[in-house]
């Protein structure tokens, strides 16, 4: 007898059906299973009496790529049906598909991820042929809800009318050749007796052509070992791969939730496997029902009825001989919902709920999804890192239930504890959240406040964070190299240097510092570059707690991120405003080349030189071009030109007020210190000249209008003085005009500056316009 292929849909109830009757009544030789053939060896494993869902939690790292991937089963998963029921029927019982790390998963977080995307075009016409709305409503009105009997021929008939439209990718022509070797072999040592095949619909008519008698002859035969069956590929050398058995959850397996694979509402069909269609049906009423009035949310008896009876009636309508998941939905929504909606309902389509959901909807799938998680058995073996964590939180009194933490980071045993936490957070492990501690390197905070969150899914990433390494430092520093590779958004690398820095892996990983040195030399922007710069900057000059002051990792940091802001600034071109994070990205390479010259490759008088043909680009933003003036003016050494500031400040004004005051925005943010602090009213700051006294002039020069239009850009270049120096300068303005009396008074006005500027200018107006057509005067 040949082989006999069951194509199924991942976590179907009615395939799961299927296969168990077919187990039952062909007593099987062999059971071939879609999955993981790694995992042969660990069978044992995977029977050991789990509570379902579970999942193959497989990972891959080299010194090009990591992936992760995962194979969830649940107790109406077709594939654990087969196993369960191959073993119990004295079959031998074997994955066949090819190990998770293969380049055929290169672009597949889930093993089960169905090729539903490329036949979509053949479920759109069954849609349209069946009057229904999505594929998953297609599916149960043909699978689900249907008889029994024929399902098998009317599965084959799907799956090949899909199959027949879909175009199968390289990974997949692999994987089913693969397989193909697989049944073969089996076919080969079964005496005769009978071969199941439990693979994936999509899977099934390739694999049916490939492994006949008369089939393509050779096509992906795999090498096989002394005992006939095809060896297991294994991983390159030098490359790090495993598998280990996680809880998974219904949350995590629910297609609502963004599941690739597979069947909606997981909780609604655990109900229709143990307990079939109809009180599956009743319970997600009731279920629905004690959600909503929990929440407080009115529903009454009425409503109940009214929700069941649409449901009844539906089903009728639809010709469905058993009640379908779709009708009880759209019965609760008919009858609870009467709220005009955004979209349509979230079970027409097929994806993750949408921002807005109406909450009816939204408690409505929460019952359908359930909340079960699943749970190992307490023999499963677990990566090292799970017993380093276990030891490492004994010993540091932070094991059982999470609590709230109160850490010294000035104390050695606080400051490990630190470092513990931090690297669970990093790890993506739930259980504590900070709620205070230091924000950034230089932030002057000793402690550290951790309250407890919901450990829910805590020992499921446990296991999957095993994949970065054995230890918790190991596991966090090569987490966080791989952030540094993958993470697009542009703070990327500033947050993970000082993740870096909590977690204590900073003289710990060279693949960290060599990471984030070559992160730091691409980068295309100067304000997150800056933020880098200013992070290693402040830990190597200030850290007194977390002991990488003068540390190599921050030096080689500081280095690159000099040399590459130097290059991008340079280069910069755009429009007038003011770009705060990249003007702190010149405060960033001053204080670099003020505090850390020795770090760098680039000396002193090269910056300085940079800056200054920075600030004579005309090309060059205008407040990029004021930060450089202000950078020359504090780097170059020798004597400095008397009436430089008088000279630039001029000139830009020229193009008007608002141009002048996104050009002292730059300048200030660099070196208000240096070109403000001059010693009198009129008193020469560096350059010469005061500035506050330049800029007084060059103001009063202009027209009401002028300066009205150039008054938000040149509050916003003051903004830059703390309340004390802009005093200071109000003071300079009143010695200036002969004035006495309080500078802090002009610092406090009853309403916006600006406004009030506005509300004079228009009063102004409005007086010239009397006065020219004889209105002036005082009214009689």
């Amino acid at each position: 007898m040949t082989a006999v292929f069951l194509g199924v849909r991942h976590h179907s109830p009615a395939c799961a059906r299927l296969v168990e009757r077919t187990v039952e009544r062909l007593r099987p030789a062999h059971v071939l299973v879609e999955g993981p053939a790694e995992m042969n060896a660990r069978l044992d494993e995977l029977l050991l009496g789990h509570e379902l869902p579970v999942a193959v939690f497989s990972h891959y790292r080299d010194g090009r790529r990591a992936a992760t991937s995962w194979a969830p089963l649940c107790d109406y998963s077709p594939e654990w049906v087969a196993l369960r029921a191959g073993r119990a029927a004295g079959a031998e019982v074997r994955f066949i598909d090819l190990p998770a790390w293969h380049p055929a998963f290169a672009e597949r977080g889930n093993r089960y991820a169905d090729a539903e995307v490329r036949y979509a075009e053949a479920t759109e016409r069954l849609c349209r042929r069946f009057a229904v709305d999505s594929p998953d409503a297609l599916w149960d009105r043909l699978f689900e809800v249907g008889p029994d009997e024929d399902v098998a021929e009317r599965l084959d008939a799907y799956f090949a009318l899909v199959r027949g439209d879909a175009e199968a990718d390289a990974g997949d022509r692999a994987r089913e050749a693969y397989m193909a070797s697989w049944v073969r072999a089996a076919v080969a040592s079964a005496g005769g007796r009978p071969v199941l095949v439990v693979t994936g619909g999509f899977h099934q008519p390739a694999l049916r052509r490939l492994a006949a008698p008369d089939g393509p002859a050779g096509e992906g035969d795999a090498e096989c070992g002394a005992d006939g069956w095809p060896l297991v590929p294994q991983p390159p050398a030098g490359a790090d791969a495993g598998s280990f058995l996680v809880p998974y959850s219904f949350r995590r397996l629910d297609a609502f939730t963004g599941y690739e694979s597979g069947m909606p509402s997981p909780g609604f069909y655990q109900d229709v496997w143990e307990r079939g269609p109809q009180e599956a049906a009743d319970r997600l009423l009731r279920a629905v029902v004690e959600r909503l009035r929990a929440r407080k949310v009115p529903v009454s008896t009425a409503d109940l009825v009214a929700a069941r009876s649409l449901t009844e009636g539906l089903t009728a309508l639809r010709g469905h001989p058993r009640t379908a998941r779709i009708d009880v939905l759209d019965g609760l929504a008919g009858a609870l919902i009467t709220d005009d909606l955004d979209g349509p309902l979230p079970w027409t389509v097929r994806g993750a709920l949408r921002e807005g959901t109406h909450p009816v909807v939204v408690e409505i799938l929460a019952a359908c999804g359930g909340g079960r998680v699943g749970r190992l058995h307490p023999d499963t073996p677990a990566p090292p890192l799970v017993h380093d964590v276990a030891a490492r939180l004994e010993r540091l009194g932070l094991s059982g239930a999470p609590r709230t933490v109160e850490l010294d980071l000035t104390d050695a045993r606080d400051l490990e504890r630190s470092r513990a936490l931090h690297g669970l957070r990093v790890l993506g492990v739930p259980g504590h959240e900070r709620t205070a501690g230091p924000a950034h390197g230089v932030d002057p905070v000793f402690t550290e406040r951790w309250e407890p969150r919901s450990a829910a899914g805590r020992d499921a990433a446990l296991v999957e964070a095993g994949a970065h390494g054995a230890t918790l430092e190991e596991a966090a520093a090569a987490s966080l190299a791989e952030r540094v590779r993958r993470e697009e958004e542009a703070g990327a690398p500033a947050a993970v240097l000082f993740d870096a820095v909590l977690c204590g892996v900073s003289g710990l990983s060279a693949r960290l510092l060599a990471d984030l040195g070559a992160r730091v030399r691409v980068l295309v922007h100067a304000g997150p570059l800056g933020s880098v710069l200013a992070t290693a900057l402040g830990l190597w000059r200030h850290d007194r707690i977390y002991g990488v002051a003068r540390g190599p990792l921050l030096a080689a940091v500081i280095s690159g991120a000099t040399d590459r802001l130097l290059w991008l600034l340079e280069g910069v071109r755009g429009a007038g405003g003011v770009d705060l994070p990249r003007l702190r990205a010149v405060v960033a390479v001053r204080d670099a080349v003020l505090h850390a010259p020795d770090l760098l490759a680039t000396g002193r008088d090269v910056v300085a030189a940079v800056a200054r043909r920075i600030g004579r680009d005309a090309a060059a933003p205008l407040d990029v071009r004021g930060a450089a003036f202000g950078l020359h003016q504090v780097l170059a050494e020798g004597p400095a030109e008397a009436d430089a500031p008088e000279k630039a400040v001029r000139a830009v004004a020229l193009s008007g007020a608002d141009a002048l005051g996104d050009w002292l925005a730059g300048l200030f943010a660099v070196a208000r210190d240096e070109l403000t602090s001059g010693g009198d009213a009129d008193g020469p700051g560096r350059g010469g000249a005061s500035l506050v006294g330049v800029l007084d002039d060059v103001l009063c020069e202009l027209s009401e209008e002028a300066f009205l239009a150039g008054l938000p850009a040149l509050r916003q270049a003051f903004a830059f003085f703390p309340p004390r120096e802009r005093e200071r300068i109000a003071g300079r303005l009143l010695a200036r005009r002969g004035l006495r009396g309080s500078s802090r008074a002009l610092l406090r006005t009853t309403a916006d500056p600006l406004l009030i500027a506005r509300a004079g200018a228009l009063e102004n107006r409005v007086t010239g316009l009397l006065t020219r057509y004889g209105l002036g005067g005082t009214p009689s």
